[in-house]
């Protein structure tokens, strides 16, 4: 039996999302401001007269963005549930199940992705109530104008598709009552080792997760060795990981080069390529990737306003180049 995008029905509701002192520090506030201007300037390119019907202006300071103090509670609830479940075991268990022989693995072109996970609308998320695909397609435009390569574009619009693990239900994914969704969304960190609570949003949440109280994982190393490199160390299961796996299965045959893969698998990863926490795990070509990260970040994060995109209109210079990085119509998820 193939699962296909069409045989795919979203659930009932809306997703819920959402040491060592540092070798490399985290960006300050000019660097993230030099940051929201580069992606405004290229939304002011992409939409020289934005009606304020449309939305919030587009010269948000960096304080209203990620602003976790003034969340709704259902955030909060989110990141409590994802602190005290996501635990070394528990992520073992998400990596068997992923490479499970017996898995069906559903099959769809990148596009048909897109409009799959379009359905979800991503709660956990403080900055914006728009669909995925419009999420996406801001990414990926605000790339497209600020000149950056076409590999990166297209990591814009797929960096949040692993989102799609949401409707399958033999993840154990599919849930409606806002128990398992911690899961699929929100940032991302180490398990394996002490959670660096100074780099983690909302840290007095981990005290029920048991791997506090084990010291196979409790030590600021943990399972992992200093310098082993951020290939080896295993981040909390989520879409960041879930698309990593796909893009890197020879079966999928995915020319994205390794910086965008990397992009994929780290940006959720805020304690690291914001905070600059757990710099002790780097190792050789890491703070390559991390560069890569905080290139690709802003244009993430910044983009999302309430600003609509015609994606009828866009769709083909992104099939386009689906096609490039693609060679496989459809792919194995």
């Amino acid at each position: 039996m193939t699962i296909t995008a069409a045989s795919l029905r979203p659930p009932a509701g809306n997703i819920v999302k959402k040491d060592i002192l540092s070798k490399t520090p985290s960006p300050g506030l000019e660097t993230t401001s030099h940051a929201i201007e580069a992606v405004h300037i290229a939304y002011d390119t992409l939409y020289p007269s934005p009606s304020p019907s449309n939305g919030p202006p587009l010269t948000r300071s960096a304080a209203s963005y990620r602003a976790y103090e003034t969340a709704t509670a259902c955030v909060r609830s989110f990141y409590l549930a994802q602190h005290t479940h996501q635990t070394y075991e528990f992520n073992l268990l998400r990596r068997k199940q992923f490479n499970s022989p017996t898995r069906l693995r559903p099959k769809m072109s990148i596009w048909g992705a897109c409009l799959t996970l379009d359905t979800l609308v991503d709660d956990s998320d403080p900055d914006t109530s728009l669909s995925q695909i419009e999420h996406l397609l801001q990414t990926a435009e605000s790339l497209r104008a600020a000149g950056k390569p076409r590999w990166m574009q297209l990591t814009g619009l797929i960096h949040d598709l692993g989102k799609l693990m949401f409707l399958f239900p033999e993840m154990g994914l599919c849930q409606t009552d806002g128990t398992q969704q911690w899961d699929v969304v929100g940032d991302t960190f180490p398990v394996g080792c002490e959670f660096c609570l100074r780099t983690i949003i909302y840290p007095g949440s981990f005290a029920a997760n048991p791997d506090t109280k084990d010291p196979r994982y409790n030590t600021q190393l943990g399972v992992y060795t200093e310098g082993c490199g951020m290939d080896n160390v295993m981040l909390s299961w989520g879409h960041d990981e879930y698309m990593y796996h796909v893009l890197k299965d020879p079966i999928n045959e995915c020319k994205l080069p390794k910086e965008a893969l990397a992009v994929v698998r780290y940006h959720s990863f805020y304690p690291w390529h914001r905070e600059g926490g757990y710099m002790h795990l780097m190792g050789e070509g890491d703070e390559e990737m991390l560069g890569w990260v905080r290139e690709f970040n802003p244009f993430d994060l910044y983009s999302k306003t309430e600003e609509a995109v015609d994606v009828e209109k866009l769709k083909p210079y992104y099939l386009e180049l689906i096609d490039q990085f693609f060679p496989k119509k459809e792919i194995l998820w």
